[in-house]
């Protein structure tokens, strides 16, 4: 090993000119400035061996776990990992990675028009703020402490005000906000925010700097409901979500309560009737405009069901949605056009063999039907209720013309109305497709991700359990999914593949369908919790959530939402040499959002990342030392503004080799 002289900035950027994968600022995004670094721009020439090698391959060297010794780590955001790059000349440089916030949920952020809007703000129907009024002189608008799905993307023409460099924008959504300021739980009663950040990319260093915070205004879409995962589709829009979607029945079988529609209803509307359960649980569609303004529309034909993501194929027509669900099932969605998702056919999956952790469980795709948005949006409009499309009761009728189905660890029995079967479809997804025998197996399937290359795509189920396990609440042996209980959960690979028909032998007109699943991944149950809670395997993921992969690093990340580890973590797998290398580390009791890893802008790569609700349910914990708990909880509520804010931002590389090998 030699130490070689530190190459400057712009040597750095000159030695990876023309690589396949851009500079190592590029690599995982801007730069810490280097001012923040402690160096100078342009000490050192560049050797001209440097200038000629070219970039061959990039590895993650993971960071150790956050300790009980170190209570600032685990009550904060850490990064203690790096990234190493090898060349064609055979030499390697390892950079210094860590994280950069672009604010906190609740600062307040420009608006680009001179003044400033409070980040992750809650508005009503009429763009006006929703106030917590929960504790008496302490009045304030609501914001949210769970930021989540984030895309990063550029618009042509793009011209904004403040940008010196480049303009890229940011599309944020808020899943929730936990609870008001007297602790009162406010889960789903809110409607989700939704905001463009205008960003400033400097040219040279590929840093991100916040110009501009743009509230979209959703009130042409009677508000959004829940929004978790996102994507950021192959035409440049941001695809959002609305999860848990109302249960329009009130039984009980997944998604949220009518008590709870009421509640949003209140808040958004000013009323509790107003908001209809079937304009809820759809995928949004964002699209930024050259302003950092922004346009949003619902597509209403894609199925209504607890979507955390979706992720579209690179024929731009294919959509394959996760269901985050007990009972869920996973979504397939084919456009009749490319780049455009008002129109197409929804197909839900059977296992025609047995999935395991072991077997290869092969897929047949049930055809649940084809429409448009506007005609479903149509039928929303024109006030069909629940009883107009099915019979749904959870008492049996002993009536043949009934199906038996379980959903949410539930039984119930279900027929529909003469000629209701589009509108069973598409506005009662869940229980049209377990009347069509679609295997309704899977626990908490959420993002979804795509490996174009290898035509494979990734799916986390964050846990296996209940109606995954034999003999667990929600079992159906005829679903032919059967894992063996695992908290901790995994990664499922789906191969995709061409000539694929339905149930009905109809060609799928796509080449991208899922054709087979297999384990990709696991975590590890731990028989007793350790020292600091952890009831799984620190060393492995657990209840894996946010999916992203890298094409150019042929890494994917990992982000985690468990109650199984202390700190959640943000994980690097290498799926060719399935190295598994832990990049961040969250704080204590916060969720891994908003990935989003983003090969190429503007020369530069990104992975963004952010977190939820530092510092929730110790309860999940009860091995935890409480004089620790007690000094988390403390840090927390002073970095954190007393639990109530959260970060988005995204990871930077040190532009400063930590090491040269040749």
């Amino acid at each position: 090993m030699t130490q070689a002289s530190p190459l400057s900035r712009r040597a750095v950027l000159k030695a990876f000119s023309g690589a396949p994968l851009l500079p190592i600022a590029t690599t995982l995004g801007a730069v810490v400035p280097l001012a923040a670094c402690g160096g100078g721009d342009d000490a050192v020439a560049t050797p001209p061996a440097a200038q000629a090698r070219e970039f061959t391959s990039a590895e993650f060297v993971g960071m150790a776990a956050p300790t009980a010794a170190q209570p600032t780590a685990l009550a904060t955001t850490t990064v203690g990992s790096k990234l190493k790059v090898n060349f064609s000349d055979n030499s390697s440089q390892t950079f210094d990675l860590a994280y950069q916030p672009f604010f906190l949920t609740g600062e307040q952020v420009p608006d680009g028009n001179g003044g400033t809007v409070i980040a992750g703000g809650y508005y009503n129907i009429n763009n006006q703020p929703i106030i917590d009024t929960s504790v008496a002189g302490r009045e304030r608008q609501y914001f949210s402490d769970s930021p989540d799905g984030t895309s990063l993307l550029t618009v042509a023409g793009a011209k904004v005000a403040g940008v010196k460099g480049n303009a890229v924008f940011a599309v944020v959504q808020f899943e929730y906000n936990t609870a008001n300021q007297a602790g009162a739980s406010t889960y789903g009663t809110l409607p989700s925010p939704i905001a463009v950040l205008t960003l400033d990319q400097d040219p040279a260093t590929g840093k991100l700097t916040l110009v501009k915070y743009h509230n979209v205004d959703t009130s042409g879409v009677k508000g959004l409901w829940i929004t978790c995962g996102a994507s950021l589709s192959p035409w440049g829009t941001h695809l959002s979500s609305e999860e848990y979607e109302p249960d329009a029945f009130d039984q009980g079988l997944g998604g949220q309560s009518l008590a709870t529609l009421k509640a949003y209803s209140k808040n958004t509307f000013g009323d509790e009737t107003t908001a209809n359960p079937y304009n809820y649980g759809h995928l949004p569609e964002v699209t930024v405009k050259t302003d950092g303004t922004a346009s949003i529309r619902k597509h209403y034909c894609l199925g209504r069901y607890s979507r955390e993501l979706v992720q579209v194929m690179p024929d731009q027509r294919t959509v394959i949605g996760g269901d985050d669900y007990t009972n869920g099932g996973l979504f397939m969605f084919v456009a009749d056009k490319a780049g455009d998702l008002s129109a197409g056919t929804l197909y839900v999956a059977k296992y025609t063999t047995q999935l395991t952790e072991t077997t290869t469980g092969k897929i047949q795709w049930i055809n649940l039907g084809h429409a448009t948005s506007a005609e479903i949006q149509a039928l929303v409009d024109g006030g069909i209720k629940a009883a107009d499309i099915m019979d749904s009761t959870l008492t049996d009728p002993a009536d043949a013309s009934y199906t038996k189905i379980v959903l949410n660890k539930k039984t119930a029995w279900v027929r529909v109305k003469a000629g209701q079967e589009k509108a069973a479809a598409f506005l009662e997804t869940h229980r049209y497709a377990a009347l069509k025998g679609a295997s309704m197996a899977f626990t908490k399937n959420e993002g979804t991700t795509l490996n174009s290359k290898d035509k494979v795509a990734y799916s986390a189920y964050a846990n296996i359990q209940d109606s995954m396990v034999e003999g667990g609440s929600g079992y159906v042996a005829a679903n032919n999914v059967k894992f063996k209980k695992l908290v901790a959960g995994a990664v499922v690979a789906q191969k995709l593949a061409a000539g694929q028909v339905d149930n009905g032998g109809k060609a799928i007109a796509s080449e991208w369908v899922p054709a087979e699943s297999s384990l990709l991944i696991a975590g590890e149950d731990l028989a007793a919790g350790d020292a600091l809670g952890n009831t799984a395997n620190p060393e492995k993921i657990a209840s894996p959530d946010n999916l992203k992969f890298s094409e150019k690093l042929r890494t994917l990340f990992i982000g985690e939402d468990s109650g199984n580890h202390l700190n959640n973590f943000l994980w690097a797998y290498n799926i060719d040499t399935k190295k598994l290398a832990r990049v961040l580390s969250c704080p204590a009791g916060a969720e891994s959002t908003g990935l989003h890893a983003v090969d190429e802008v503007n020369g530069w790569t990104y992975v963004m990342s952010n977190f939820q609700h530092p510092g929730d349910e110790w309860n999940r914990f009860p091995a935890l030392d409480a004089a620790l708990k007690d000094k988390l909880n403390v840090i927390i509520n002073n970095t954190y503004n007393g639990k109530f804010s959260a970060a988005v931002g995204y990871l930077t590389a040190d532009l400063r080799p930590a090491t040269t090998q040749a």
